[in-house]
């Protein structure tokens, strides 16, 4: 009998490639959109949309790279590795060699160190635009952090109520503090902290930044813009480490139309005739009657029972 016939090498690395493709394809169950995003989250504002770009065309250009690094392994274990049954080979039989080649030698260092210079260029004018700042926002909010909540005290005119107090909203250990912000405005906050440094973070803002007790003093940038595309509510976190409650130190950004943003604010500068006192961020959206969009109490997150005596242990 004779020998069975034997698939050439390039034939079954083709087809385990082409099966490891199928299989990646196949498992991951990703959307076109989140291929294309290589895993970046979706975020709510342009300057998420210039993070992801840039994230997106940085993963394309290592793939690249890194095809072209793998073909030339492949390659060389390929059609450069020793025959079986082949005679020991000598220095004439050995392959060409490249060890002195002066202008390759130029070319992997000069190549690699322009895809660093470009890489960085493209980085810096991606973080330039994210943290630019425009000289009049639309809105201003001062952010302020205590152990374990938040206060957002809204700055402007609009925000004025009767008495000279601006609208504030602080949150309590019953209630997520509601952060209600206009869509496709330019907003500005202004970070600070009363007690130990800690860190405001929307996952969907794909952004965060320290809020230090003391920011000039730790030549800390204390504020940040952008404006946010949709309407929706998302969950805000601390995301540093403040003490005992930190991981439940959390908030709602609620983003609405512009007009119900006026309405709204409109609203808290008012007097609830019920209580005799200023409407609160609840008091206020639940007047206005929009759906889920204006539900009174937070809807990505809820309120942690502070009293160690009252939790058990779970079964």
């Amino acid at each position: 009998m004779g020998k069975p016939e034997r698939t050439p090498v390039g034939k079954r690395v083709g087809r385990v490639a082409a099966l490891a493709v199928l299989v990646a394809l196949t498992a991951t169950g990703c959307s076109g959109d989140e291929i294309l995003r290589f895993g970046w989250p979706k975020g709510v504002t342009p300057q998420a949309d210039q993070m992801r770009t840039l994230w997106t065309w940085t993963v394309v250009a290592a793939l690249v790279v890194g095809a072209i690094v793998w073909a030339l392994i492949f390659w060389t274990a390929i059609f450069h590795r020793k025959k079986k049954g082949a005679a020991a080979e000598g220095p004439e039989d050995l392959p060409r060699q490249f060890q002195y080649n002066i202008p390759l030698e130029i070319f992997t260092v000069v190549l690699p160190t322009i895809m660093v210079c470009v890489l960085f260029f493209f980085t810096a004018t991606t973080e330039s635009k994210v943290l630019d700042k425009k000289p009049n926002p639309d809105v201003v909010v001062d952010v302020i952090a205590f152990q374990w909540n938040w206060e957002f005290k809204y700055e402007g005119d609009a925000a004025k109520r009767a008495d000279g107090t601006q609208v504030s909203t602080v949150g309590s250990s019953g209630e997520i503090p509601l952060l209600v912000l206009p869509t496709n405005k330019t907003i500005e906050y202004r970070l600070r902290s009363t007690d130990v440094i800690h860190s405001f973070w929307v996952p969907e803002f794909n952004f965060k930044r320290d809020v230090m007790p003391d920011p000039e003093k730790n030549n800390q940038d204390s504020s940040f813009q952008n404006s946010i595309d949709r309407e929706g509510s998302f969950v805000g976190r601390c995301a540093e480490l403040c003490g005992t409650y930190h991981s439940v130190m959390n908030f709602e950004v609620r983003a609405l139309s512009p007009d119900k943003y006026d309405q709204y604010l409109k609203l808290r500068t008012q007097t609830n005739p019920k209580t005799g006192k200023p409407n609160t961020a609840s008091e206020a959206l639940a007047s206005m009657n929009c759906g889920e969009l204006c539900s009174p109490y937070a809807v990505t997150t809820k309120p942690f029972n502070t009293d160690r005596t009252a939790r058990t242990a779970s079964n």
